[in-house]
């Protein structure tokens, strides 16, 4: 069950709510998922009006509004103000983009605009690479939640860089770590759950699936998995064969 600042979530499923064929699918998929916290765009939700808020609010999860499409610390701040007095919420996703074609986070502005936010007494769930030192400087900006990118946002590539993000979780042991963006497959989310991170963020591979209710299943699952196996202790990898029946006993022919 991870934590966000104080607040204890059921799943450690995050859901995005765009890009599904029809709201009712969106819905659905929720349902089918059991997520726990779903992300709602500002312009999103600008978009689509009163209807979409209703539907959000029916499906009984906490909402996490962010700045998606936001390339600048004022325009994030910005969208992050209105976005607390829409949805009622100190939670904020914080997205500051550098370059359009991979979405890479601009870092510099990031850690900028979460001192900002937090200064302002929002709760920031930033989106940010998985490189230990600007890690720690969201850390001393006032965050409370890291949440490093598996891979580019709608890749689909899983994790691209499971030692930076192992490195993360190692180095952090008691900070609240979300795998965010890149997720494609059901393996690739319980890998990130088997890294012992507390919850993965996740939409595109779900909404843009060739069934989105069933792919929303088969994630809930997949995270479940990984996070029992965390759980559980996994035995190391080896570079020998060692066998699973002892030589010891063995009848001498």
């Amino acid at each position: 069950m991870p934590v966000f600042y104080g607040t204890h979530v059921e799943s450690p499923l995050m859901l995005g709510t765009a890009q599904y064929p029809s709201p009712a699918i969106m819905a659905e998929a929720f349902r089918a998922s059991d997520a726990g916290i779903a992300t709602v765009s500002l312009r999103r939700e600008g978009g689509a009006g009163q209807d979409f808020f209703n539907l959000i609010n029916s499906l009984s999860v906490r909402i996490l509004p962010n700045t998606a499409g936001c390339h600048s610390v004022r325009e994030a701040v910005t969208t992050a103000q209105m976005a607390r007095e829409l949805f009622g919420t100190p939670w904020i996703k914080l997205e500051v983009i550098r370059d359009d074609d991979t979405l890479c986070p601009d870092v510099v502005a990031l850690i900028e605009a979460a001192r900002i936010l937090s200064d302002d007494g929002f709760q920031v769930f930033p989106y940010c690479t998985e490189d230990l030192s600007v890690c720690g400087r969201l850390l001393d900006a006032g965050c409370q939640v890291l949440m490093p990118w598996g891979a580019p946002i709608g890749s689909g590539r899983g994790l691209n860089n499971p030692y930076g993000l192992r490195s993360v979780r190692a180095h952090f042991p008691d900070v609240t770590l979300v795998v965010d963006a890149g997720i494609g497959l059901p393996s690739h989310a319980a890998a990130a759950m088997e890294l012992g991170f507390d919850a993965v963020l996740l939409n595109t591979a779900v909404a843009k699936a060739g069934d989105p209710v069933a792919m929303a299943d088969a994630m809930a699952q997949a995270i479940r998995a990984g996070q029992l196996a965390h759980r559980a202790g996994a035995i190391e990898a080896r570079d020998m064969a060692a066998p699973s029946t002892p030589i010891f006993g063995m009848a001498m022919l």
